[in-house]
């Protein structure tokens, strides 16, 4: 997702020079004290840049950094696991439906599927994340070993789901042009066959994609003494090749930016724009078809409403896709620019903007994964008709099983 590295050293600092900054006179042990010592140790030995990037704070968006700062605090965590659990119940019916045997015949819905697997796998994993990070490890401090492999390993499936889902939309976005693009030949060129093979590099090519941030990540150690007794604390952090080599870092985010966030970004939109040309264009020609006098008639003299009737679910289904892309050019478009403004400026912006609002892109991008469902139910005739199908006379049967039981 968004944020690579914790950004709760930084918030730890803030609250330790809140509490030197006030009048109040607190009453320490001499072990508290030394407690307070070593966190204070270790968090300013991991957040060197800090002094920086409190004078540069205002640099990054003005005023919304408040807004951002207050929502990672006190809602991220709790809107974010609403948000998951609704995405998760939300990709099972997408699934369920697209896989019924009159919707998996079309290829799309095939993509789509594939689409709601990495969305489910994304929002599953990033439940535990939010409950371990945001509302079980303020409260033990307890950095232990076991804890900092479950963070680089949900920093490294996070980016591979995500990797996965920015592929999919670019093949999905891809299909689309070359069946339009390509009337005659779409059977041909829009087989069973490559529908798999898309899918299927997909999920393998994020693996290979993500082989810099691998690299660029590590668990570190750090050594307190308390109560006489020494331990060891863990945490991810960028590994030491690149904290010694800024300009791999630069690279490392080059990479990230172009291959994987504004490429394929780019792509998008210009095939979003010609979907949206060619939509124009068939609601054009359907309103001349319109105004002729005349009808074009079928061999036994009937008008040709099987045609017509084609051409409309083909565009509603155009229609559906677009909107499917823009909203996830939407949640993209802001990470790609992060990571290539920190390709140009370096390991300062990273620290300083980039995990400000790490909370913001990742809800973004959750949400952009959850909402899909009311997106196909609005936009989708066939999708709401065979969810009725499947559900409705479950539904009905259920309220009047526990109507009659009730009474």
């Amino acid at each position: 997702m968004a944020a690579l590295i914790s950004n709760n050293n930084l918030k730890l600092f803030q609250l330790i020079n809140s509490l030197n900054a006030s009048n109040n006179t607190y009453n320490f042990t001499e072990n508290e004290l030394q407690v307070l010592q070593n966190q204070l140790s270790f968090l300013k030995r991991n957040s060197t840049a800090f002094a920086e990037t409190h004078r540069n704070f205002k640099d990054c968006a003005g005023r919304f950094t408040h807004f951002a700062r207050i929502y990672a605090a006190y809602y991220h965590p709790y809107f974010a696991i609403f948000v998951c659990v609704f995405g998760t119940i939300a990709n099972i019916l997408n699934i369920v439906v697209l896989t019924r045997k009159d919707m998996a015949c079309a290829p799309v819905n095939r993509i789509l599927t594939a689409l709601a697997v990495a969305d489910i796998l994304l929002m599953v994993e990033y439940i535990p994340y939010v409950y371990y990070y945001y509302i079980a490890l303020p409260k033990s401090l307890d950095f232990s070993y076991h804890g900092a492999i479950f963070m680089l390993i949900h920093v490294h499936i996070t980016q591979i789901f995500h990797t996965t889902s920015v592929c999919l939309n670019l093949t999905l976005a891809v299909w689309r042009y070359l069946a339009l693009r390509y009337p005659a030949r779409k059977y041909v060129i829009c087989s069973e066959f490559r529908c798999t093979v898309g899918i299927g590099l997909s999920y393998i090519l994020p693996l290979i994609l993500c082989i810099p941030t691998y690299t660029a990540l590590s668990i570190t150690t750090q050594e307190i003494v308390e109560n006489k007794t020494k331990y060891t604390l863990y945490h991810t952090d960028l590994s030491e090749i690149f904290k010694a080599n800024t300009t791999l870092l630069q690279i490392n985010f080059w990479i990230y930016a172009v291959l994987i966030k504004l490429l394929p970004c780019c792509i998008l939109t210009v095939i979003s724009f010609w979907l949206i040309r060619t939509l124009f264009n068939a609601k054009k020609r359907k309103q001349v078809l319109r105004s002729c006098e005349c009808y074009a008639l079928t061999e036994i003299g009937r008008p040709r409403s099987d045609a017509s009737k084609s051409e409309r679910s083909a565009d509603r289904t155009t229609k559906m896709l677009v909107a499917v892309l823009i909203l996830f050019l939407i949640t993209e478009f802001p990470q790609g620019i992060f990571a290539f403004m920190i390709g140009i400026k370096g390991k300062y912006l990273f620290l300083e903007c980039y995990q400000l609002f790490g909370e913001m892109m990742d809800i973004l991008a959750l949400l952009n994964g959850a909402i899909s469902f009311i997106l196909y139910c609005f936009m989708n005739k066939m999708f709401r008709r065979t969810f009725g199908q499947l559900f409705k006379k479950r539904i009905l049967g259920w309220t009047l099983s526990t109507c009659v039981h009730g009474q």
